[in-house]
C-alpha cells in the first residue's frame, strides 16, 4: 500500500469508499485562519480533504499573525509574527499532509473579485470568522450562490456550529444578534460608578471628540438622552462641555496639547460637576486631579522596588534584551499606578496628536492600535482615580473596550471537529441528518444537538430571490431595467419598481432619470454588488441581482441573468407579525454607548428578544452565566428565555 493510501486507511474504513471519495474531491472555501480556522485546517488535511484529483482547500484571511495569537492558534510560531495568517496556515498544514492542495489568499472576503461567481466555484463554505459584518456577508453570498455554508463561532467555553442551506434551513440572519449594552449619557459623563463607565467615557466620548468623527453622532446622542427624560440642565451643561473639547481639537498639533486636554477634562469639568451640589448629596463627589502631583507620584515599578527585580533578573542569567521581552509580555496584565496611567495618557495624547490631521481622515479606536488603546487606558484610569474607582490593567481595558471574551484553544478544537463532522452530511446532501450543535459549560450535558430550523418567513436576507447575472461593463442602468423588468421578462413586476444598491435608492420608475444613462459600473453597481428590484404595488419578495464577472464588451446578449434562479410566480411576502403585547417592549431610558460582546473567535450570540416571530424555537436561549449553572437544557419547542443576569453574551444551548 502506497504511503498516501495508508494515511487514509482508517478514515476510508469509517466513511466508506463513496463518501471518502467525495471528501477527497471536495472544493471548499475556509474563511478565517484564526482560532477556529487553525484547528479546522488541520482537521481537514488530516481527514483527506483536498487530496483528490478535483479536490482543493482555499483559505482566505485578511489578518496577519500577532504575538497574542500564539497561545491558541497553533499553526503559528514566534517567527511567523506579522506574516499573513492564511499563508502560514497553508505552509504549516502541508507539513501535516503534503498530499493535499491548499491555496492561501491574504485578502478581504468582501473585495469585489470574490463575487457570486467565485462562491459558486466551491462545493461548500466553512466560516471561521470573528467579525459579525463579514459573517453576514458570507452568509448572503452563499445564499446568492446557492451553496451550503457551515457557520461557526466560539465564546470562551461555549460555541456553536450551524449548517445553512438556502430554502432548507434558517440562515445566519434569521435570528437576532446581540444588541449593545447601554448606559445613560449622564451616568457616563457625569456620575460614573464603575470602571466600565470610565472606559466607555474614554472610548466612546473623549476619544472621538478629540481625534475622531466628533460632532454629528454626539449631538444625536445628547438629543436622544433629552428625549428619554434625562436631566435637561445636565444635558445643556454636557453640550457646553462637548463644545469646549471640540475647541481643544483645533490645538492638538500645537505644543502642550496633553496639558490642555488634562486641564479641561480632569480639572475644569470636574470642578463644574462639584458646583452641582445636589448631585453629590447621596454619592461621593469626585476630586480634581493635579498635574504636578501626578508627575511626582511613584510608578508601580518604583513602588514595588524595580531595582530588586532587576538584580533578580540578572542573577537568573537573563540578558537585558530577554528581560525587555519578558516585561513586554506581562505589562498588559500589570496593575497600573496613577502615575503609570498619567504617563500613558500624556504619551498617548502626544502620539495621537502627531498622527491627527484636523482636515484629514479622523482617527478611529482599534484595540490593536497601541496609540488609541493607550489613550483609552490612561484616560479611563485617570477618570477612575478622580471618582475613587479601582483602576484597570491594560488587558482588562482592551478586553472591555475591544468587546473581547478571551478565547480558549480547547473550545476552538471542539467546534472545529464538529464542523468537519457536519461537513460529511453536507457532502452527502443529507440535510435531515445535519444538526445545529451547541457547546455548553454545564455539568449535565456538554453538547446540545438540535435539528435544523426552517427559514424565518420574515427574514430580510433569505426571503429574497437571488439571481446571479453577468453584464457587459458598459451596460447602463436604464438598459438593465428595461431588459429585465416587465411583463414576460425575467422579473414580471408591473407596478412601480424601485432599484437599490444596498440602502441607496438609484431608480424609481420615472424618477432618477439622470441615472438611466449612466453605466452600472459608474453608479457603483458593478461586479460583486447586489442590485435589488422591488415591486411597490405588490408584496412580492424583492429580487436581488448578484453581479458576477463582467462579460466581454462585445458579448451578446449584454445582460445574462440566471433565469433558472427566478421562481414563477415570485413568492409574496409573509404577513407582518403581530405587534408585541403591552409591556413586552423594553423601556427606552438608556441611549447607546458601550460594549457589545461580539467575541474574539466569533460566537454568534443570539438576542432572544429578536428571534423570528411565531416560529418554533429549538432549545432555549440562555445567557452564558445561566448555562454554567446547568438546568433543563436541550428541550425542544420551548420559548426564548433571557437570563436575569445579563452579561451581554447570549448563546443557544
Amino acid at each position: 500500500m502506497a504511503p498516501a493510501d495508508a494515511r487514509y486507511k482508517h478514515t476510508q474504513a469509517i466513511l466508506g469508499p463513496a463518501l471518502f471519495q467525495k471528501v477527497q474531491d471536495a472544493r471548499l472555501l475556509v474563511v478565517g485562519a484564526g482560532g477556529i480556522g487553525c484547528e479546522l485546517i488541520k482537521n481537514l488535511v488530516m481527514t483527506g480533504f483536498g487530496s483528490g484529483e478535483r479536490g482543493e482547500i482555499e483559505v482566505l484571511d485578511l489578518d496577519t499573525i500577532d504575538l497574542s495569537n500564539l497561545n491558541r492558534q497553533f499553526l503559528f510560531q514566534k517567527q511567523h509574527v506579522k506574516r499573513p495568517k492564511a499563508v502560514v496556515a497553508r505552509e504549516t498544514a502541508l507539513k501535516f499532509n503534503p498530499n493535499v492542495k491548499i491555496n492561501a489568499l491574504h485578502r478581504n472576503i468582501k473585495d469585489e473579485e470574490y463575487n457570486v461567481d467565485y462562491f459558486k466555484s466551491f462545493d461548500f463554505v466553512m466560516n471561521a470568522l470573528d467579525n459579525l459584518d463579514a459573517r453576514r456577508h458570507v452568509n448572503k453570498m452563499c445564499l446568492a450562490a446557492d451553496i451550503p455554508l457551515l457557520e461557526s463561532g466560539t465564546s470562551g467555553y461555549v460555541g456553536q456550529v450551524q449548517p445553512i442551506k438556502r430554502e432548507t434551513t434558517e440562515c445566519f440572519d434569521c435570528t437576532g444578534k446581540p444588541v449593545p449594552k447601554t448606559f445613560a449619557v449622564c451616568t457616563i459623563r457625569s456620575t460614573p460608578s464603575t470602571a466600565h463607565h470610565c472606559i466607555a467615557w474614554a472610548k466612546s466620548y473623549l476619544f472621538p471628540q478629540l481625534f475622531g468623527a466628533d460632532d454629528e453622532a454626539d449631538q444625536q446622542e445628547l438629543d436622544d438622552a433629552e428625549k428619554n427624560g434625562e436631566n435637561v440642565n445636565e444635558i445643556q451643561n454636557l453640550r457646553q462641555e462637548a463644545k469646549a473639547v471640540r475647541e481643544l481639537r483645533a490645538t492638538l498639533n500645537l505644543e502642550g496639547a496633553a496639558r490642555r486636554v488634562f486641564d479641561k477634562v480632569y480639572i475644569a469639568d470636574i470642578n463644574r460637576l462639584l458646583a452641582m451640589e445636589d448631585m453629590w448629596a447621596h454619592r461621593k463627589p469626585p476630586r480634581p486631579l493635579d498635574w504636578a502631583e501626578l508627575s511626582a507620584a511613584p510608578s508601580a515599578a518604583e513602588a514595588n522596588g524595580a531595582a530588586a527585580a532587576e538584580t533578580s533578573g540578572a542573577a537568573n542569567g537573563a540578558s537585558a534584551q530577554e528581560k525587555e521581552k519578558e516585561v513586554a509580555r506581562i505589562q498588559d496584565q500589570r496593575k497600573l499606578s496613577v502615575r503609570d496611567s498619567f504617563d500613558l495618557f500624556v504619551d498617548a495624547v502626544n502620539r495621537l496628536s502627531a498622527r491627527f490631521d484636523p482636515n484629514g481622515e479622523p482617527l478611529a479606536f482599534d484595540k490593536d492600535d497601541e496609540d488609541t488603546l493607550d489613550f483609552v487606558v490612561g484616560a479611563a484610569n485617570l477618570r477612575a482615580h478622580a471618582f475613587d474607582i479601582e483602576s484597570q490593567t491594560k488587558f482588562q481595558v482592551k478586553e472591555y473596550a475591544g468587546n473581547i471574551i478571551p478565547a480558549i484553544a480547547t473550545t476552538n478544537a471542539i467546534i472545529a471537529a464538529a464542523l468537519v463532522h457536519q461537513s460529511l452530511n453536507v457532502l452527502r446532501n443529507n440535510w435531515t441528518s445535519a444538526r445545529t450543535i451547541w457547546l455548553k459549560r454545564t455539568a449535565q450535558r456538554v453538547f446540545d444537538v438540535s435539528p435544523l430550523s426552517p427559514p424565518n418567513p420574515h427574514c430580510a436576507v433569505c426571503r429574497v430571490v437571488y439571481v446571479p447575472v453577468r453584464i457587459a461593463p458598459d451596460v447602463t442602468l436604464g438598459e438593465f431595467v428595461r431588459e429585465l423588468v416587465g411583463t414576460g421578462k425575467a422579473v414580471p413586476f408591473e407596478g412601480v419598481v424601485t432599484v437599490q444598491e444596498g440602502t441607496r435608492l438609484v431608480w424609481e420608475s420615472d424618477d432618477f432619470e439622470d441615472n438611466a444613462e449612466r453605466t452600472m459600473v459608474d453608479l457603483g453597481m458593478g461586479a460583486g454588488k447586489f442590485v435589488t428590484l422591488s415591486d411597490d404595488d405588490e408584496p412580492h419578495w424583492p429580487v436581488q441581482f448578484c453581479i458576477g464577472n463582467y462579460l466581454p464588451a462585445d458579448a451578446t446578449p449584454r445582460i445574462q441573468p440566471d433565469t433558472a434562479s427566478i421562481p414563477s410566480p415570485i413568492p409574496l411576502r409573509a404577513p407582518a407579525p403581530a405587534p408585541p403585547a403591552d409591556g413586552d417592549a423594553s423601556d427606552g431610558d438608556d441611549v447607546d454607548i458601550v460594549a457589545q460582546a461580539i467575541v474574539i473567535d466569533g460566537a454568534a450570540a443570539q438576542d432572544p428578544e429578536a428571534g423570528r416571530p411565531g416560529a418554533a424555537v429549538s432549545g432555549k436561549k440562555r445567557s452564558a452565566d445561566e448555562a454554567q449553572l446547568g438546568g433543563d437544557a436541550g428541550e425542544e419547542g420551548k420559548k426564548a428565555k433571557k437570563s436575569s443576569e445579563d452579561d451581554g453574551v447570549l448563546v443557544l444551548d
